[in-house]
Formats: C-alpha cells, sequence, structure tokens
C-alpha cells in the first residue's frame, strides 16, 4: 500500500495538471489506488516504485495501469533472461542430464525443475507453458530485483570406481559382521 502511495505522489509531482484532470475527487482516486494495488500485488514493493521511475523518465502523459505493469516487468533482456517462450522451448528442448547443460540463463533451469521436466515433456505445450511461465516470471522478477540464481548442480562422477567384491569375499565380510553384531 505504501509502494502505490508514494506512485500516485511521484505522479501527482510529475503529471500536475493531468493528474487532477484525471482523479478530480477523493474517492475517485481512492478507487485508482485500490484498483492500482490489487493489479500490482504480484509486484515486490520496490519493482513497483523502479516501474514507477522508469514511466516518468519515458512518457510525457500519466501512465494507465496496462503501462505500469508492463514496467514493473521491467525489460528481461537487461539481465540476460529470455522471454518466458523462448525459455519454455529451450528448457523442453535441453538434453538430459539437464543440470550439464548450458543454460542461457540459470533461471531457465530452475522454472524448468519448479515446472517438473516429466510434466513439461509429456504434456501439450497449451498444458505445460502457463505452469512454466508462472515460475519462469516470478524468477525472473526475482532476478531484476538483484538476486542471484545459483548454477545448476552438475553432479560430478567419482574419483574412483569400485569393482564388486566376489562371492567369496562378500561372505567372509558377511561372517565377520554377524561375528561382531554377536548373530
Amino acid at each position: 500500500m505504501d509502494a502505490i502511495n508514494q506512485v500516485f505522489a511521484l505522479f501527482r509531482i510529475n503529471y500536475h495538471n493531468q493528474y487532477y484532470a484525471a482523479f478530480k475527487d477523493n474517492e475517485l482516486l481512492n478507487q485508482a489506488r485500490r484498483l492500482w494495488l490489487n493489479s500490482l500485488a504480484q509486484f515486490a514493493p520496490e519493482t513497483i516504485l523502479r516501474g514507477a521511475r522508469k514511466v516518468i523518465e519515458e512518457s510525457e502523459y500519466l501512465p494507465t495501469l496496462n503501462r505500469m505493469i508492463r514496467a514493473c516487468q521491467g525489460d528481461p533482456e537487461k539481465f540476460g533472461l529470455l522471454d518466458a517462450h523462448a525459455a519454455y522451448v529451450e528448457a523442453c528442448r535441453a538434453p538430459s542430464p539437464k543440470s550439464a547443460h548450458h543454460w542461457s540463463h540459470p533461471a531457465v533451469y530452475h522454472a524448468g525443475c519448479a515446472s517438473d521436466w516429466y510434466f513439461l515433456m509429456t504434456n501439450p505445450e497449451k498444458v505445460a507453458f502457463p505452469i512454466f511461465e508462472r515460475h519462469y516470471l516470478k524468477l525472473c522478477e526475482r532476478v531484476m530485483n538483484g538476486a542471484e540464481l545459483p548454477a545448476p548442480n552438475v553432479q560430478l562422477l567419482p574419483e574412483t570406481i569400485e569393482t564388486p567384491l566376489t562371492k567369496e569375499e562378500n561372505l567372509k565380510r558377511m561372517e565377520a559382521l554377524r561375528k561382531q553384531l554377536d548373530l
């Protein structure tokens, strides 16, 4: 709520005449604030304020709610992020093991993990993409707010490979174990 109030204060200062023409009375202003609060609830307060500053810098007109939502979503390309559909395609086409693949950004890998790789492979795009997109956009917002996502954890092969014991060695170890446990 504080972020929305700060945004409207910024708009009042920057778009003075347009602001007072759009919000002639307090009832209309309060309705607009409630609408914006509900529509921008998915974004962190810092993201909302960053979006407001971006709108003020780029536009000489009071922004619509749609324009504000797009500004809050930010420009993923500045952070090395793909658009959601391109990320989905990359996730679906990545070979196994997924953690060893060279990802365009760790957010794609983590969105794939959150969506479940098997689910992505076995369902049509119209079912799987919305799930992947939701996870990916949340991760993108975290990245654009300064979060560092860890790189995929690549499991390395062991340093030494042990050979299985022979039947006689297994019997000797079993006997020693029985003696140790008094069985």
